[in-house]
């Protein structure tokens, strides 16, 4: 009886917790913090390294679409545009992901990304700050050196919303490019039919739910989110494990 009592009140508390995350959540751009090791560039006699990448980066900077591995896209085209400007294409596929140019400013201590997203059902155009924390050899082009991410801002709200929807013991997830499902067990699952990609999700308790994501059985981030106790909000804190960076913010529940 009494493990009979302990199942039912395990499910019941399952349950719970699966209906407060339930519905969608918006992302409050503004609350976005960033925290780890600062993008680390050079540019010099015609060639982009991405010192920060993982794994680095080595392409020409003649514009072509270069092969990479080991990264969600496969070719990277970079191409200087002037003493302080370079365009950056990243495609997968012969299809263009990700397109952005990034200015370096006059006095030499911020820099701009003005930036296309084309993963999502929606195209997601924004800007991002950084600020400079190193500097890069001297007579390299004036992106080079180190630059710490301060804020990013999506002109439109795509790419800021995600939707959670209970399941059967679990809970599927979509954010705009990709929807997922798991069991809330903390075992790994295929992302979307991919064995070299998954996704693990596990509560912690009735307000809190941690995922992990794999590649190739490598933890590549952990992403714990916690929602407030009037269910309105919600805290969510990723931790890149590649490159030892955490991002946190904070979600509005819209439905």
């Amino acid at each position: 009886m009494r493990k009979h009592l302990a199942l039912v009140l395990f499910l019941t508390s399952t349950l719970f917790a699966q209906n407060r995350f339930d519905g969608t959540w918006q992302m409050k751009m503004e609350t976005l913090q960033f925290s780890g090791p600062p993008e680390d560039y050079l540019i010099d006699k015609g060639m982009y390294h991405c010192e920060s990448c993982v794994p680095k980066v080595d392409v020409k900077t003649d514009g072509s679409d270069q092969k990479v591995a080991g990264h969600a896209y496969d070719t990277l085209a970079v191409r200087i545009l002037d003493s302080r400007s370079i365009k950056f294409t990243w495609k997968k596929d012969g299809k263009t992901t990700f397109e952005c140019v990034e200015t370096v400013s006059p006095d030499d201590r911020t820099m701009t990304e003005e930036f296309t997203n084309t993963m999502e059902a929606e195209p997601v155009t924004g800007k991002a700050g950084f600020t400079r924390v190193g500097k890069g050899p001297s007579g390299s082009h004036a992106l080079s050196g180190q630059w710490r991410m301060d804020t990013v801002k999506n002109t439109t709200r795509a790419g800021t919303l995600t939707t959670y929807r209970a399941t059967a013991g679990g809970m599927e997830i979509s954010d705009g490019s990709e929807s997922y499902e798991a069991q809330l067990d903390g075992k790994d699952y295929p992302r979307n039919g991919d064995a070299h990609s998954t996704v693990s999700l596990k509560l912690i308790d009735d307000f809190t739910m941690e995922q992990t994501d794999k590649q190739d059985g490598k933890v590549v981030s952990v992403a714990r989110s916690i929602i407030s106790k009037d269910g309105k909000s919600m805290r969510v804190e990723v931790s890149s494990k590649q490159r030892g960076q955490t991002m946190t913010y904070t979600a509005d529940k819209l439905q």
